[in-house]
């Protein structure tokens, strides 16, 4: 069979808008009806990013996910409907993008990616497209890319903006030349925690799939060796340049010759036997403040999540600034602090018990306070 005739006539057609452009053409659907293409995360960027690839006609998508859906990703995470809330996500990513194009094959990760499984789920594909939402994801993406020599079509967002590139290519940088180190626990919020426009996903995802698009026809500009950052609320875009940087520890003097788990450093703490006892579940929070004892009750959450609504009695005190707040704490009282779902209050936690002040942390935060107590 020779390469023009390698696409069916169904596909000739669902594909002729595209194949008339002078720079595909027939030639060019074939190429991406036989690229691979990986996604990792099938939430708010892998969701446009995976639909249009789809559509485009790219032959094999891969999803790595292991999460289920939530009402909370419908505002931003397309792949997703009501009807799919408490499914797994990749399932239903799967039947969303058959019915987008049948002719694409959905290969699905159902796991957390590692660093033990990370080289072997990203070698046997072409482009590697990083939908992540957390630090150590992204350190881990970008360290298995280098070493695979596979591109890496970054996205990010947060509240109204957004940042896209593509890094780990053969001359341009790598995520580290412009972020060498994750940052320490605590510091950045997540998008759950922080918020997100929900359209804003669509945005950066789109771009990601334009970029990822380029690369496997080798068509334009990518953005190699520049940051693209988006402002929703501007609605401005401009680029930045990202040098290599020769010291890079991955791509420049090649020190990274193995992966790690990145979860210690990120805020994104893998579960750990030992937070067990630090945390105390709603219900038995409920029940020292019923026997009316001496609580030293603290919201670290953001000042417009503590504006939402608190548990009654409590003080805030934000996560940055609790180092500076330590002297207002009483270390004789029974201190328990908390946030929207538990992550942060485990980093104020260890921050306290530095500090010398035996604090726990509320379990599922505020979140499963409501959920297993009620509100107040």
């Amino acid at each position: 069979m020779s390469r023009v005739t390698d696409l069916s006539r169904e596909e000739a057609r669902r594909y002729a808008r595209q194949i008339t452009l002078p720079n595909v053409g027939a030639e060019g659907q074939r190429r991406l009806k036989h690229a691979r293409v990986l996604l990792v995360g099938a939430g708010g960027l892998g969701s446009p990013a995976a639909l249009y690839l789809a559509a485009a006609g790219v032959g094999t998508l891969g999803l790595v996910d292991f999460d289920v859906v939530d009402a909370s990703n419908l505002h931003r995470q397309i792949l997703h409907g009501t009807a799919a809330i408490g499914t797994p996500k990749l399932d239903s990513a799967r039947a969303r993008l058959a019915d987008v194009n049948p002719h694409v094959c959905v290969e699905t990760h159902e796991t957390r990616l590692t660093s033990a499984n990370a080289m072997e789920i990203l070698r046997d594909y072409d482009v590697v497209v990083d939908g992540t939402d957390n630090f150590a994801t992204r350190y881990l993406v970008n360290d298995a890319c280098v070493l695979l020599g596979k591109p890496n079509v970054h996205g990010a967002i947060f509240q109204f903006e957004g940042q896209a590139s593509v890094f780990c290519t053969p001359d341009g940088p790598c995520y580290r030349c412009l972020f060498p180190e994750p940052p320490p626990p605590g510091l950045v919020p997540s998008c759950a925690e922080g918020g997100v426009l929900g359209v804003l996903p669509g945005l950066v995802g789109t771009i990601q799939a334009t970029e990822t698009l380029k690369l496997v026809l080798g068509l334009g500009d990518p953005l190699v060796g520049r940051l693209l950052l988006v402002d929703a609320l501007g609605m401005s875009f401009r680029t930045v340049r990202v040098p290599r940087d020769p010291a890079c520890r991955a791509c420049g003097t090649r020190e990274i010759t193995t992966l790690i788990d990145y979860d210690a450093y990120c805020g994104t703490p893998m579960p750990n036997q030992d937070d067990d006892a630090l945390e105390i579940t709603p219900q038995e929070l409920a029940a020292r403040r019923a026997a009316g004892a001496d609580l030293d009750l603290i919201d670290v959450r953001e000042p417009h999540e503590w504006a939402e609504g608190r548990i009654a009695g409590a003080r805030h005190i934000p996560l940055g600034t609790l180092a500076g707040a330590i002297p207002s704490i009483d270390g004789s009282r029974e201190v328990v602090v908390y946030c929207r779902s538990g992550v942060r209050s485990l980093h104020a936690v260890h921050q306290l018990r530095a500090a010398g002040i035996p604090a726990v942390s509320l379990a599922g935060g505020i979140l499963r306070w409501e959920d297993d107590v009620g509100v107040g």
